[in-house]
């Protein structure tokens, strides 16, 4: 979910108790993704993907629990202390960087267009999803 308007800055988001830290640079966003998966729905996630190349975790990657199920793809790391999940490599683009709006400073989640994607039926709904990218 890259949607943006206006110019780049760099952001900071990161964990609860600070252990995890990254930044990233990229236009404001004006859309999340809402995901109805077991996982999203769990850890109330917005989704906003990144491209890899803006994104650089300031915590070595060793100080990071990871999390990865169904397809091992998903790699979804959090905090060992907090347990806060605030950044993951997405399934559906594995070359990109999820971040959770939720952990990200400066970002006012009621500003923001949710789109919704059901992950409960993820294999038919990242399909349509394929399908309605191509026809735009």
């Amino acid at each position: 979910m890259a949607n943006t308007s206006g110019e780049s800055r760099v952001y900071h988001g990161g964990c609860h108790c600070g252990g995890v830290r990254y930044e990233f640079t990229s236009a404001p966003p004006t859309r999340a993704e809402v995901c109805n998966c077991s996982i999203c729905t769990k850890k109330a996630y917005l989704h906003w993907t990144i491209e890899r190349d803006t994104f650089r975790l300031l915590t070595p990657i060793d100080q990071l629990a990871t999390y990865s199920f169904n397809t091992g793809v998903a790699q979804h790391h959090f905090c060992p202390r907090c347990g806060v999940a605030s950044f993951y490599i997405p399934r559906s683009e594995p070359d990109k960087i999820d971040v959770n709006l939720r952990c990200v400073e400066g970002i006012d989640p009621s500003s923001l267009e949710f789109e919704y994607f059901d992950g409960q039926n993820w294999e038919a709904s990242f399909a349509g999803d394929k399908r309605s990218r191509r026809e735009k």
